[in-house]
């Protein structure tokens, strides 16, 4: 099969996909969360699209942007600013933490073989214009290429086992990468085994934020199930603590070459040079290869950035 991943403007070999971050919000647009945390806001086209263009001219080429359905998601925005700047994005499917919708949303109502069938047009026909604020579906020309759940503190519970199986059932009947969120890497380990235990590919799987978990053993624990893990707290870390990311990739990249993604996770405008705050996009474009080369370790860059990006969010069957 010759490989590819899905942006919001058309499928490209995978090949061509150059340098990811891995885990981004690009578009949060006017929703139930933002009502409540307005720092959250990120729909301003022409701020968006100067700070990627900013980080396409530093060299990079490829954002996943991590918004699923109907918390915030503008696909025809993310299309806008994607052919503004020339980044490709990655749009996702699937649902967010429970905090992110209403106590009343269908998230809730609907059963596993709907929300099956929901998340699989998005990927195969386009995403909805209205992102399911329903009543009305207008299918875009744009579709879905990665799916995502979240996990909280608490073990799962029914609600968050029914979205396991919904977003499995779409990851083995599409071929799509599957991407989480945890709350500071807990349950990352959870998550892992109960996707090998539903028949998902752990290649294809990157459980995100393990770097907040800090320890480096719960790390290789997850890293030993075979799915890939993505750090994005490099810059998060005060100055008075050690940077864990940092450290864990000194310690595991050496073991788990092929299973290690980065991002930045920017979700708050606050953290955007366009917004008027730092550290912007291009923060580990700027830090991580002094950090590799401090330590050795330059001979990774190509794994964290390119190759296994490039695996990772790859199909891994022909629609």
């Amino acid at each position: 099969m010759h490989k590819f991943f899905r942006t919001v403007l058309r499928d490209m070999p995978s090949s061509e996909m150059g340098f990811t971050y891995s885990h981004e919000h690009i578009v949060i647009d006017d929703c139930f969360v933002t009502r409540k945390n307005p720092g959250f806001l990120l729909n301003d086209s022409d701020k968006i699209s100067e700070e990627l263009s900013n980080f396409f001219s530093a060299g990079g080429r490829t954002v996943v942007d991590t918004m699923p359905a109907n918390a915030g998601r503008n696909v025809e925005l993310l299309a806008e600013v994607s052919k503004n700047s020339r980044v490709n994005i990655i749009v996702p499917t699937g649902i967010h933490l429970e905090m992110y919708y209403p106590e009343t949303h269908w998230r809730y109502q609907y059963s596993e073989d709907q929300l099956t069938d929901l998340f699989i047009a998005d990927i195969v026909e386009g995403v909805d214009k209205f992102d399911y604020s329903g009543p009305i579906i207008e299918r875009t020309t744009h579709k879905a290429g990665l799916i995502k759940l979240a996990t909280g503190d608490e073990p799962f519970t029914p609600h968050q086992q029914k979205i396991f199986r919904a977003v499995v059932n779409t990851h083995l009947a599409t071929g799509v990468p599957i991407l989480t969120h945890t709350n500071f890497g807990r349950h990352a380990l959870e998550q892992a085994k109960l996707f090998i235990q539903l028949g998902a590919c752990p290649e294809h799987i990157v459980l995100s934020h393990v770097d907040r978990a800090k320890d480096v053993d719960y790390n290789r624990a997850v890293l030993d199930t075979g799915v890939r893990v993505e750090y994005d707290s490099a810059f998060r870390w005060k100055k008075e603590e050690p940077n864990y990311t940092f450290l864990l990739l000194e310690h595991l990249l050496p073991e788990y070459p092929n299973q290690i993604t980065l991002g930045m996770d920017m979700a708050k405008n606050a953290y955007w040079k366009s917004y008027g705050g730092q550290p912007g996009l291009n923060y580990l474009i700027e830090e991580i290869p002094k950090f590799l080369q401090s330590k050795g370790l330059e001979h990774y860059y190509n794994n964290l950035f390119i190759e296994n990006p490039q695996q990772l969010y790859s199909f891994f069957r022909t629609l």
